[in-house]
């Protein structure tokens, strides 16, 4: 057992929903019996009493609110809160110890986390306007009035105008995205340790993870591509009505897949990061921890992204709305058919809301991510024990003297 991101041996525990009971902290053990179970030295039926009441006259003790002394519900006593030597406890988390576990480990190291990711973010945002404003081809006009065969052309046009715009750009994000999830994984994973962290620690841990990393993410991308490819080419490829309508039904067959898949690799980058994992074992552990709670995974998921999204949109309207007066830009032109020249001043005030809104979103989505990860293997594979240990809590050790 050490500190470092792989806190446990890449599955080293079961996640196939047939584990044996796994111990935890509050279970009676006496060291002799087998793991997860209750001491086989039980009281002789018959021989075992509550506390008695000393006030009764009968040498008993008057009966207490609960065991173990202090305030506490009628009857047995709840168990002991868990441990928490960092931003989570050590036990199952809820969507909000999710997501605050997230934002508390990325305001304890904000030097680090938010740091790092402002200087990518404003390196990939330099590089994004000057393409848009020397490399990438003008938006192309559509006419509202065109019908027939023009109004098809012209909406074939402005779909390969955007996407030759947005592959790029694109491009560059995920590469941004890769560097800043690296980082804040192994931030994230020192956070639930309790443990501090430097800009220089955390990169000397990612650096050797990064490229596979970026093969994962490319893998997972063409494979989202191949999909779409299968579902929609063969109603393309009839070219009528019936083939547009078997297009259409393939499109939605694909998305369906797409979705179920995507949830099911969420959790690969966290495994390839901490686990020292392959690519494509990687995925495959995604998909064993993610099996069984495929709907959990995907609420989480989707909250998590509709949070970034309002965050996004809340800083891209005033921004917009500064560059559209600083540019002297039409805002029919914007949302019309008449393709805007924008000049430097609409491209650099929007530019300076992308980066506010990546230097938040970025590291807040990386951490959400490893804590989902980490709290799947809490679930199955009783991590938090290992992590516990990671943090030199007393009574986790392998040595601890059982009482």
């Amino acid at each position: 057992m050490n500190d470092s991101p792989g806190w446990a041996s890449p599955g080293s525990a079961p996640s196939d929903g047939k584990e044996k009971a796994i111990p935890r902290p509050s279970d009676p053990q006496d060291g002799s019996g087998p793991t997860g179970q209750w001491s086989p030295e039980q009281p002789p039926p018959g021989q075992w009493s509550p506390p008695s009441n000393p006030g009764s006259g009968t040498g008993t003790r008057p009966p207490t609110p609960g065991w173990g002394g202090g305030p506490q519900r009628q009857g047995w006593a709840a168990p002991p809160a868990a441990a928490k030597p960092g931003v989570i406890p050590l036990r199952p988390l809820s969507l909000g110890e999710i997501l605050d576990g997230s934002v508390s480990a990325l305001r304890a190291h904000w030097r680090t986390a938010l740091g790092f990711s402002l200087t990518v973010s404003v390196i990939t945002q330099i590089a994004v306007i000057l393409m848009q404003r020397y490399l990438l081809p003008e938006p192309t006009s559509i006419d509202p009035n065109a019908t027939g065969t023009e109004a098809l052309r012209q909406t074939a046009d402005s779909a390969r105008s955007t996407l030759i715009s947005l592959a790029p750009v694109s491009l560059l994000s995920m590469i941004a995205t890769l560097f800043t999830a690296s980082v804040v994984t192994v931030i994230i994973s020192r956070s639930v340790l309790g443990r501090p962290t430097t800009l220089a620690d955390s990169w000397a841990e990612a650096r050797p993870r990064v490229l596979p990393l970026l093969g994962l993410t490319v893998l997972v991308a063409v494979i989202m591509a191949a999909i779409m490819a299968v579902g929609i080419g063969p109603g393309l490829l009839l070219g009528s009505e019936a083939g547009a309508a078997l297009a259409f039904l393939g499109f939605a067959a694909a998305c369906v897949v797409m979705l179920w898949l995507n949830v099911s690799f969420a959790l690969a980058a966290p495994a390839l990061m901490l686990e020292r994992q392959s690519i494509v074992a990687a995925l495959r552990r995604s998909a064993k921890l993610v099996r069984g709670a495929w709907w959990r995974t995907f609420g989480i998921l989707a909250l998590t992204y509709l949070l970034t999204f309002l965050l996004t949109f809340l800083v891209s309207i005033p921004f917009t709305a500064i560059a559209v007066i600083a540019d002297g830009t039409e805002v029919s032109d914007l949302f019309g058919g008449t393709a805007p020249s924008v000049g430097w001043p609409f491209l650099i005030v929007t530019g300076i809301g992308e980066v506010i809104v990546s230097t938040l979103i970025y590291p807040f989505v990386a951490g959400v991510m490893a804590l989902l990860y980490m709290d799947q293997r809490i679930r199955r594979e009783a991590l938090d024990l290992d992590l516990a240990r990671a943090a030199g809590l007393p009574g986790y050790g392998d040595n601890t003297p059982r009482s």
